[in-house]
């Protein structure tokens, strides 16, 4: 009995132990992904934004994060934003309320530490702690306003919408009249070699330089690629120069995204995603600027 009892003790806790063992990876490798993840997004931003290797981002170039939210109480439903402060302090938040018909509802300031702005747990429990109990949050989304020695550049727009088969994952760039700088996929589930090709320079690239007017009449044409145009969407592949390549493009501004071969809806499904981050941020963020404005609320960007 006592060499039993023994065994059982050992085997415990060689459980316990190699439960501490590998919880303590799991959670050092968790950190781990998430900062692989930040860094790479960080990455395709800055290329998004024309910024590489071979052309390092300016000193001066700055990303001001803005969350969405929306706020629900016993008046219903209403939107706020956790917006940075102007100033030395760089560690200043304020949440912002507006109600769904435009309207400012008040500011809060909210008591958050700059390295825990990111995460989603720290800043939920500051702002909620900032609202007060009589109100309930849920995330909704994320914005970065680019600056450049402090004056609004572009934007940077990480969002998803559905796909072919589940959702798709995608960071867009605009300038400030809603013109697509950049589009990049960061995650999908489409087929390869019919939908998966959305990757592809030769897709994805079509959004490039269409305006905000273009974009909100934007369809999808299930017609060839024409070959000079291929060519200048992966102008690297094919050496095109810069200038060859504006001038082709020039041509196809107003034009409709040419479908994947084979894979219509997944290109439809990116189309109208694209073009809904776009409309939508463009209303809200007239919105916020002009809450902003009126009441006087110092923002860096």
């Amino acid at each position: 009995m006592k060499d039993i009892m023994t065994i059982v003790f050992r085997l415990t806790v060689s459980c316990l132990l190699a439960g501490l063992v590998m919880g303590t990876a799991f959670i050092f490798t968790s950190k781990a992904k998430k900062h692989n993840e930040h860094v790479n997004e960080q990455k395709v931003m800055f290329s998004l934004l024309g910024y590489t290797a071979d052309q390092a981002k300016p000193a001066s170039l700055a990303l001001h994060e803005v969350y969405r939210y929306v706020v629900t109480d016993q008046q219903g439903l209403s939107v706020g934003y956790l917006v940075p402060m102007a100033g030395e302090d760089k560690a200043a938040y304020t949440f912002v309320a507006i109600g769904l018909d435009g309207a400012y509802l008040g500011s809060y300031p909210v008591a958050l530490a700059q390295e825990e702005v990111s995460e989603l747990g720290p800043r939920d429990q500051a702002i909620a702690a900032a609202l007060g109990p009589e109100k309930t949050i849920r995330y909704a989304d994320e914005t970065i306003v680019v600056t450049n020695n402090g004056k609004r550049q572009a934007y940077l727009l990480p969002g998803e919408f559905p796909g072919f088969k589940t959702f798709i994952k995608v960071i867009m760039a605009v300038d400030q009249s809603f013109t697509v700088i950049g589009l990049e996929i960061m995650e999908h589930e489409e087929d390869p070699g019919l939908g998966g090709e959305i990757v592809q320079n030769y897709f994805k690239n079509q959004f490039k330089g269409k305006s905000f007017t273009a974009l909100k009449k934007l369809g999808v044409a299930k017609v060839p690629l024409p070959d000079d145009y291929l060519k200048a969407l992966d102008a690297d592949k094919y050496g095109l120069t810069a200038a060859d390549v504006a001038a082709v493009q020039e041509l196809y501004q107003d034009k409709d995204i040419y479908a994947l071969t084979g894979a219509t809806i997944s290109s439809r499904s990116v189309t109208n995603g694209v073009k809904g981050i776009v409309k939508k941020f463009a209303y809200r963020v007239s919105i916020l600027d002009k809450v902003l404005a009126e009441q006087q609320i110092a923002v860096p960007f």
